[in-house]
This record gives C-alpha cells, structure tokens and sequence, in this order.
C-alpha cells in the first residue's frame, strides 16, 4: 500500500554533445542516492536519451509524451533543451535552463556577465585542443602559447584540463619553463588547457537553494576542500559572500540548486571561480557538511528540490 503512495521520480540523462558521459555519471548517482535513502518517499526510474536521440524508460523506448503518466517529476541532467520538452508536456522537472547552463559551460561567457554585473573572476586564457598538422611539434607549440600567456598576465598560473581528466594533474607554475611543461602535459592529453591567473587567498564554496526554510534564496555556511571555512572568516566576509551569492542566484535566473565557488585575497576582494548545477551527492561531500552545519541531513534538502518542482 505504501509503494502506491510514493512519488515517482525519473532521472533524465544522456542525450547529445561533449557532456554526455558526465550527464550519465551524474544522472546515475542520483538514481543510486535517491533509491537508498528516499526509498520509502519516492519511485526513482532511469530515462536515457542515447546518442542517437532514442528515449528510454528503464531501458525500454518510449516517445516523450509517454512519460506523462509514468512520472510525477523529472531531474535532468541532461541538455536544457530536454527540459523545454518536459516543460512543453507540463512535466515538473529540476534542472537548469538554457541561460545557466551556457553561463556554467564558457568561461568567457560568464566572465561577460559578471562584468556586467561588477563581480570580478581572475584572468585566464583557454588554450585550443593541440593538433600536430596546425601546430607543429609539442615543444613549438607549448612555447608559443607561454608567450602569449606570459604576455598577458604575469604569474603564478595554474595550468590544468578544461574538461576533467584525471591523466592531467593540476599545475601550480611560477616560471617561464614550467609553463612550457604544463602546457605540455595538457596537449600530451589531447584536452583543451585552461590557464588561470593564480590569487593566494581562501576558497569558499557556497551552496544555495530556493525557498528553503522560508527564505527566498537559502545560503549555506562556506565550505571548502578543507573543511568548515566558516571559522577562518570574517562575520563581514561571510556576510558578503551570502549576499553575493544571492544575488548571483537571481541574475542567473537559477530555478534550483546552485554551488558557487569564491576566492577571497589578502584584502578581502571577492573573486569568483566557477558555479556548479549538480549538488554532490556522496557522503562527506562539501554538500553534505553544508547541510550538517546548519543541522539538516542532506536527503531532507535533496528532497526539498524535489518538492518545489512540483
């Protein structure tokens, strides 16, 4: 009788372009984190889009407008544009829209906006897949890109994968030659290379929600790699970077959860590295301590974005 009462909740993942095997990474852990611990709330289904635009309802073909009764909401971690889909069946879904979602993909892009808005991200220059025909050796090349690097900002940098790559670690360089080698490395790995100015300062990662315990955008405590950040900061900086965060929310025009990701320099200038749309859900994640901070269990948060898609 209690399985008549949950709430069917189906992931949607896969689809087309360069985020496909990232989209089914993270559309299968929250199959996994949703069945083990809200089992008893909610029906969790598999809907994958393959390569070839096919949709699978737990493996099974099925048009789109076939979901209508097998779901009550949809996660997707997909495209935007499967969401306009659900939209257009008037299937609640959790996801992020066209707009977030190019803003979180292209550096450039949200160096733009933020511009526009008076928040400053550190510099950087993304180099372009190496290809030896155009390029020339990998020595010639990695040389080449160091100047014009060297050029435009001075260092340190850190060198690392655009797209994760575990075969590439992250360089922290401070002179000319080990530039070289870094960029190197990146085009050894055939990955496009992100360069970034590097800022000695606190990291802080800032979790947000919407309408969560009746406030329009929730804020959770700093987090970083490290920890609890919250006792290394200022009440002033925490302050700020609550505001700031809140704000981001709204000029993004996220409808869900978003993770920002700061620095703060010696002075206390904000800079902003990055923002995330999918919260991580393992345990002991910077997700989960935001939680904990504030006394929630992270489950009874994954479960309030659920609700407010409805």
């Amino acid at each position: 009788m209690q399985s008549d009462t949950k709430k069917r909740v189906g992931i949607l993942r896969g689809g087309e372009g360069r985020h496909y095997a990232s989209s089914l990474k993270k559309g299968g852990e929250i199959i996994a984190y949703i069945f083990e611990n809200l089992g008893d709330k909610y029906k969790v289904a598999d809907i994958l889009v393959d390569k070839d635009y096919i949709w699978h309802y737990n493996g099974v073909p099925i048009n789109p407008s076939g979901l209508v009764n097998k779901v009550d909401v949809v996660w997707n971690t997909s495209h935007p544009s499967l969401g306009n889909i659900l939209d257009s069946l008037s299937i609640p879904n959790v996801g992020q829209g066209s707009f977030s979602s190019a803003l979180e993909n292209s550096k450039d892009m949200l160096r733009e906006h933020m511009k526009r808005l008076g928040v400053q991200m550190p510099r950087h220059i993304v180099l372009p897949l190496y290809q030896k025909d155009f390029d020339g050796s990998r020595e010639k090349y990695a040389i080449k890109k160091a100047k014009e690097i060297f050029e435009k900002f001075c260092s340190p940098w850190i060198v690392r994968s655009l797209t994760p790559d575990s075969s590439m670690g992250v360089h922290l360089v401070k002179t000319f030659n080990e530039l070289v080698q870094a960029i190197k490395d990146g085009a050894q790995h055939q990955k496009s290379i992100l360069v970034e100015e590097f800022i000695v300062g606190k990291v802080a990662s800032v979790h947000c929600v919407p309408r969560f315990r009746g406030e329009d955008i929730y804020a959770f405590p700093p987090v970083n790699v490290f920890g609890d950040l919250s006792r290394s900061l200022s009440p002033l900086e925490k302050e700020k970077l609550a505001a700031l965060t809140k704000d981001l929310h709204k000029h993004i025009g996220a409808r869900h959860y978003l993770k920002f990701n700061f620095l703060l320099n010696s002075r206390g200038k904000i800079y902003l590295l990055d923002f995330e749309s999918t919260p991580n859900l393992k345990s002991h994640s910077h997700f989960s301590q935001a939680c904990e901070s504030v006394g929630a269990k992270m489950h009874q948060v994954v479960e309030h974005i659920l609700k407010e898609a409805f």
